[in-house]
């Protein structure tokens, strides 16, 4: 324990330093010329000191079944967002010029001076200067930590827009009249609608965070609203702007969130929004977060039930471009011997693609050892898996140094390559919108409008034309298949993040990976494209699907709720039947994905790794999510030594590269790397597995692959063909082998001329 405690407070120190750097610079004005010059530490702490707090407002508990505010006086009628008796609240709305997010929270929506000025233009309301927010984080609606049995409404129109649809960022199903609608939306449209959350203990709310109903068809969003609490449920207090009720503007359009700060802090159990207007020819939908920070209470049930801590010594905060990279330098001089910084190219802004490579013999392919990686920030806004694995390289920096045997056994085993952000320009937009604010989609595309996720190149098409052309002559193998010419040109619609990616691939041979991405609980396996024309879904396998399907489940089953029965569905579809696993295709068809790319043109057996229902959540979720996902990311790692693996040499003990490795049965091969050497994943069960190689005899032989953790070692030797020796011996005197098929031809008009 004294190792690994000693290495715990190393890196804790290492980490402080971390901390103790200037977030101000972003994007490309961050870049340097050498990734290795010295860079300037600022000596501002990333975590502000407490300072003191106002005093929250509480609503008392009724002596009585009063109910002050449950028939509110209806105002008189106006036009949206045009009220003009009571003061409106300050209004937070995502926008090009608005300044960088909080260190702490990453949560755009700290009290700015003009909303710092309107709330002291009521004297009734305290307000205290320079600190009148701590940064409650949200309570969980978008993170399902908050329950469909906590949420309530007056009204709904039908099940499917009920008040546990209300949830910000959740997304409507393909066909919106069903069970899965995007939003809470109220049977009626009058002043005595509302939506209320049960936070089963008390909490000082201090925001709400709105948006409309999510659909392709309709446009329905509340443009005002009030906010009330209670700590019974029965006793209502509103919310007051001095002599009135407050007002709070809502929403201009259905998917930005909009964030309105309450005056003061509010202790109460219950909260609820009650609509006052809502675009002129919709109805009354929204969805919502409530922003609280609830109050320490050891006998409540629900809050010891769900609670979860984290004994890992890690740097649980979001990482812009530059802490990202600060980051990677601390674990790599913590753990110098077992770590690499590169880069694999540039994304469109200028911002170099740095991956971290862990390895025993970083920087060199050692033969028989197989290569892993991870990828994450594909689409920028996705940042779960992005904190994920920076993490990760934490976490094995650690271990490795305190000895653990199993971190250990993999780092020396595997070659692992972990690549944080593939698209940094993206992550760059999400970030400046914060965790809450960002909405759906902001920072999602890289900055020229492309989706990295399904920017590779098409070659199940090829592929499955090819197959399909039984009266000529294939000219489509069933692996490594090509890249297309138009693909290759500087012309086509192609990312240079995905172009970098690319080539990563082809230089380095990967044996399985796994794309982190986020908005779901799922792993997703390929094909991701479906077969069959004018189909939207459809299972449509690979040769290796049990192969694939073992993969998925090995993350899936070791996470903390993707196998959960009793978990909710994030947003529509309900995983559980294939344990927390899903064909790709059969969830939704996307044509030049990676996971089939990486199939079909590599080694490699790529899979998406959905880690999260929320795509950025809140900072104070990291330590949450880590414990989630540990273990899966460290299980589906090992998995790299599961099936064959071995070297295809000659008869003089030398490497052949590029040999075809076959496995009857399944009409998929793989080739060996340039020193000859292979790795087959296959599930336990014995195989005839064939080794061939232009030039060479192919040689055939059974391996038995068992249960247990650990590639089993099949070698080949191959001899030359005749032909291959005649050539090589002609070429070794000067002379060049006669061509077979053209000195068949000459024969017989030899013959003719001897018979004339």
């Amino acid at each position: 324990m004294a190792p690994r405690g000693a290495a715990a407070l190393a890196l804790a120190l290492a980490l402080l330093a971390v901390a103790l750097a200037g977030a101000g610079a972003q994007g490309a004005a961050l870049e340097d010329r050498d990734y290795y010059v010295q860079e300037i530490w600022s000596r501002e702490p990333y975590y502000p000191r407490p300072e003191p707090k106002p005093e929250p407002f509480s609503p008392p508990l009724p002596a009585g079944d009063r109910e002050e505010e449950r028939q509110p006086r209806p105002p008189e009628h106006r036009p949206p967002k045009k009220a003009t008796k009571p003061k409106k609240a300050p209004k937070k709305k995502l926008a090009p010029e608005t300044s960088p997010p909080g260190k702490n929270s990453n949560r755009k929506g700290m009290r700015t001076r003009s909303s710092e000025k309107a709330a002291s233009d009521d004297h009734s309301i305290p307000v205290a200067r320079d600190d009148v927010r701590e940064g409650c984080p949200p309570l969980g609606l978008e993170t399902l930590k908050i329950t469909d049995f906590q949420l309530h409404a007056s009204t709904s129109k039908r099940y499917g827009l009920g008040a546990h649809r209300g949830r910000l960022n959740i997304q409507a199903g393909i066909n919106e009249n069903d069970f899965y609608d995007g939003a809470w939306c109220a049977g009626r449209n009058d002043l005595h609608q509302w939506i209320e959350v049960d936070a089963r203990r008390l909490t000082r709310f201090t925001g709400v965070i709105t948006q409309g109903r999510n659909s392709l068809w309709l446009s329905d969003w509340v443009t005002s609203y009030k906010v009330m609490v209670s700590n019974d449920s029965h006793t209502w207090v509103t919310v007051k702007n001095g002599s009135g009720d407050m007002i709070f503007e809502g929403n201009s359009e259905k998917e930005i969130p909009v964030l309105n700060e309450l005056p003061i802090p509010m202790v109460a159990r219950y909260i609820r929004i009650n609509p006052q207007s809502w675009f002129d020819n919709g109805s009354i939908c929204m969805r919502m977060e409530i922003l609280g920070c609830p109050l320490p209470d050891p006998n409540n049930y629900y809050h010891r039930r769900n609670e979860m801590t984290t004994t890992d010594n890690l740097d649980f905060k979001h990482h812009n471009y530059k802490e990202m990279r600060q980051l990677m330098k601390v674990v790599n001089e913590m753990c110098p011997n077992i770590t690499r910084i590169y880069n694999i190219g540039k994304s469109h802004q200028g911002l170099k693609l740095y991956a971290v490579e862990i390895s025993d013999h970083p920087g060199e392919h050692e033969v028989g050892e197989p290569e892993f990686h991870y990828i994450a920030g594909a689409h920028g806004n996705e940042v779960l898996g992005r904190e994920l694995m920076l993490l990760l390289m934490q976490f094995l920096c650690q271990e490795y140094l305190a000895r653990n045997p199993r971190i250990v056994y993999l780092v020396e085993e595997t070659r692992i390559h972990i690549l944080p952000s593939l698209n940094p320009d993206g992550y760059e937009k999400a970030y400046e919108g914060g965790s809450e604010l960002g909405g759906w989609s902001l920072g999602r595309w890289t900055h020229d409008g492309i989706d990295i996720n399904n920017n590779f190149p098409d070659l199940n098409t090829l592929l499955w034309e090819a197959e399909d052309r039984t009266n000529t002559p294939r000219k489509v193998p069933n692996h490594y298949i090509a890249i297309p010419e138009w693909f290759l040109s500087e012309n086509a619609t192609v990312a240079v993040e995905t172009r970098a990616v690319i080539a990563w691939m082809e230089k380095i041979p990967f044996v399985l990976g796994g794309n982190l991405q986020g908005g779901e609980l799922v792993v997703a396996y390929p094909y991701d494209m479906v077969r069959s024309l004018w189909k939207t879904q459809e299972h449509t396998p690979t040769p290796d699907d049990h192969v694939f399907r073992w993969l998925a489940y090995s993350y899936a089953s070791t996470h903390r709720l993707m196998t959960d029965a009793r978990r909710r569905v994030c947003h529509t579809e309900d995983f559980q039947k294939e344990d927390g696993t899903v064909n790709g295709a059969s969830w939704h068809t996307v044509a030049g994905s990676l996971n089939d790319f990486s199939y079909l043109h590599t080694n490699c057996f790529e899979l998406s790794i959905y880690v999260g229902c929320d795509k950025y959540p809140h900072e104070s979720e990291l330590p949450e999510e880590w414990e989630n996902n540990r273990e899966s990311l460290i299980v589906f790692m090992e998995q790299v030594h599961r099936g064959i693996k071995g070297l295809v040499r000659d008869v003089h003990g030398k490497g052949i590269p590029n040999a075809v490795i076959s496995v009857e049965g399944v009409n998929h091969d793989i080739r060996t790397a340039s020193d000859g050497d292979y790795w087959r994943l296959l599930n336990p069960g014995e195989y005839a597995v064939t080794a061939k190689a232009e030039g060479f005899t192919s040689s055939t032989r059974n391996c038995m692959v068992g249960y247990d953790m650990g590639a089993t070692r099949c070698d080949f030797t191959l001899g030359k063909t005749n032909l291959a020796r005649i050539r090589e011996i002609m070429e070794k005197f000067g002379k060049q082998p006669v061509s077979l098929p053209a000195r068949r031809l000459k024969l017989p008009g030899r013959r003719r001329r001897q018979r004339g």
